[in-house]
């Protein structure tokens, strides 16, 4: 298993929330959590996927939206 972390400001949520939803949406993880902090309103999203090769696609497409930042690791 893998844990996807997502993180963007609230800017770039505002921008690319529907994007980044449509890419989630192609991929078969499972929504740990979701956080919006609070001050800066940064977003701070974690998926649990079972194979690493979709993991890491899944990562690779967030990174093309912009001000998002990406990562994964085995759970």
């Amino acid at each position: 298993m893998w844990r996807v972390t997502i993180n963007c400001s609230a800017a770039n949520w505002d921008i690319h929330s529907k994007a980044f939803k449509a890419i989630a949406e192609k991929y078969p993880g499972t929504p740990l959590s979701s956080k919006k902090m609070k001050g800066d309103g940064q977003r701070i999203m974690e998926y649990q996927l079972e194979n690493v090769n979709d993991a890491e696609e899944f990562m690779e497409e967030c990174l093309t939206l912009d001000g998002f930042t990406a990562s994964f690791e085995s759970l």
